[in-house]
């Protein structure tokens, strides 16, 4: 070191600059991360705190959630590259150090932020969030990131198609093996099919609100930021950025947030043909109310009651406000589907939307990918099972079950109505299949029957599955 050097005072310690945005964005993941939450869950509230404290405007908020989201869908492309960047496993990396590199990466591949700009900002994010040192290791591995783009880095880390196509997929499409596996085994058909299916996964879903029939006109909710829904007469779809609390319509509980396909579902029910009388409606695993409260205006409309029952007490009151105001007869009440408090043969219509894996509303919820197993479908089997039995025992001869599923897993689905339908397991019950497709008019691509499975690619909803059994002796 020559002498000019030595007597050079060091340079004063810079203090780093806290980006409120990003320091957002890194507190959902951990959210995420540490207490296996939902980011659908986790970043209303912490957007709502940083808009009172008047940190944050609409720019900052949009952006925080793409960082959030964006970093999420493609955690497992992201996971490839940054292991391509390291000299470490994965797994020896700490998790918070991995949260802000996977933040950094999408900035740098998956938006427009400039390639400095997203480097910058990611190690400033670092310095206050895991200390200077560890800023060091975010900064020497985002700029070699950044020397590609998302294309070739995608070609250098995914193995070929033609030696592993599942592995391509997930590592392209950032899902697990196994989820690439089971979506293409439900979906069937070639490369094309799955990989539109899985790209439709990693983008934003539309915001589709429901107007409750007899609450609400969807001439309510229209206007200059929104477009009609695709399929169901009571679906109103919000162009980008469209705020729905600030409708009064939902303010007010007459119309609400609804996924079409979820609309699509109920709707089939209530239309199902019936023989005879059509006067009490059962919503068996009715939390958090969606469906209920679409079901419930429905019902209303004829004079017919609804009962809503859902297991845990918590969910109930979601029942409970999503259905106040129906102008119909309806009950929520806190049960167990399995072990039901109602007689058999007690309802007219019985829809049991069961609990499942998720998969197949992956666009909503995209962390779930990563947090299911595939031995978490064993867990589920036998109370899909139970559940389906316990509805066609609830229904009375010539009454219609709904068995649905926001999955479109073949273990969740059309295996669970047959093995009950077979006796598989338990009694043999005596129903018949009725043909779904024509109480969904105009929605294409509806497959063989009688059962239905939606698709995000081919619907535009969340991949959602309905069988309908009549119950016949």
């Amino acid at each position: 070191m020559s002498e000019q050097a030595r007597r050079r005072p060091p340079k004063p310690y810079r203090r780093p600059k806290k980006d409120p945005v990003r320091i957002l964005a890194f507190e959902a993941l951990r959210a995420v991360d540490e207490r296996d939450a939902y980011a659908n869950l986790v970043l209303p509230p912490l957007l709502k705190k940083a808009r009172e404290k008047g940190d944050f405007d609409g720019r900052d908020a949009a952006l925080a959630t793409e960082l959030v989201y964006g970093t999420l869908r493609r955690q497992g492309t992201y996971d490839a590259i940054v292991s391509a960047c390291i000299d470490r496993p994965l797994r020896e990396v700490d998790p918070p150090v991995l949260d802000v590199l996977s933040l950094g990466a999408h900035q740098l591949l998956g938006t427009r932020i400039p390639t400095h700009a997203a480097v910058s900002a990611s190690v400033e994010l670092a310095r206050v969030v895991l200390g200077d040192g560890r800023a060091k290791f975010v900064n020497a591995v985002l700029r070699k990131i950044s020397q590609h783009d998302l294309d070739t880095w995608v070609e250098q880390v995914a193995p070929p198609y033609e030696d592993d196509a599942e592995d391509h997929l997930a590592v392209v499409h950032s899902h697990p093996r196994w989820v690439v596996s089971a979506l293409w085994d439900a979906l069937g058909g070639g490369r094309a099919g799955i990989e539109d299916l899985l790209e439709a996964d990693n983008e934003r879903p539309e915001v589709t609100l429901v107007a409750r029939p007899g609450r609400a006109g969807t001439d309510e909710l229209t206007g200059e930021d929104t477009l009609p829904g695709r399929w169901s007469p009571y679906a109103v779809r919000l162009a980008e950025g469209g705020e729905p609390g600030a409708i009064e319509a939902v303010k007010e509980g007459r119309a609400g947030v609804q996924d079409e396909g979820s609309q699509l579902v109920a709707i089939a029910l209530a239309n199902a043909p019936l023989e005879g009388r059509d006067e009490r409606w059962l919503d068996g695993c009715a939390g958090p109310g969606g469906k209920a409260a679409l079901l419930g205006a429905l019902a209303a409309e004829r004079g017919a009651a609804l009962l809503a029952s859902e297991k845990q007490p918590h969910r109930a009151r979601l029942v409970e406000r999503a259905l106040a105001g129906n102008p119909g007869p309806y009950q929520v009440i806190a049960a167990d589907g399995t072990r039901p408090p109602w007689r058999p043969g007690s309802f007219d219509r019985v829809l049991m939307d069961v609990p499942c894996s998720g998969l197949g509303a992956l666009r909503r919820r995209p962390e779930a990918r990563w947090r299911r197993r595939p031995e978490d479908l064993d867990g589920f089997a036998p109370l899909q099972r139970g559940l389906l039995r316990e509805a066609l025992s609830a229904v009375r001869v010539g009454g219609v079950v709904g068995y649905a599923t926001c999955s479109p897993h073949l273990a969740e689905t059309r295996v669970v109505v047959e093995d009950v339908l077979k006796g598989r397991g338990g009694p043999a019950v005596e129903a018949e299949w009725i043909d779904v497709r024509p109480l969904m008019p105009g929605v294409p691509a509806l497959g063989e029957g009688p059962d239905v499975q939606l698709w995000p690619h081919l619907h535009g909803t969340d991949a959602m599955y309905l069988a309908l059994l009549r119950r016949t002796a």
